[in-house]
């Protein structure tokens, strides 16, 4: 995925330009998502090592978390499946 900066991103789509090429289209979601909070307390090493991983892929500590918890419900066959079920 190309960077470029969000005044640019603006202005090429203000002009009808395509700008699929700055999109992350593998994290999309849907605008209807709803979140909730989760808070979780992990030891200090197991925060600094998800903070370099997230580093790595320049993403939030957040944001790896919970990709590597979608992908491994998804493994599972769990992923998108309401919790009451």
């Amino acid at each position: 995925m190309k960077t470029i900066s969000a005044q640019e991103f603006d202005e090429r789509f203000d002009r009808g330009e395509d700008i699929s090429e700055y999109l992350d289209w593998e994290n999309a979601r849907s605008g209807g998502e709803q979140f909730g909070a989760a808070e979780l307390d992990l030891p200090l090493r197991l925060l600094g090592t998800l903070d370099r991983e997230a580093g790595k892929l320049g993403v939030t500590r957040q944001q790896l978390v919970q990709r590597w918890l979608e992908e491994r419900l998804k493994e599972r066959g769990a992923a998108g499946q309401d919790a009451a079920q």
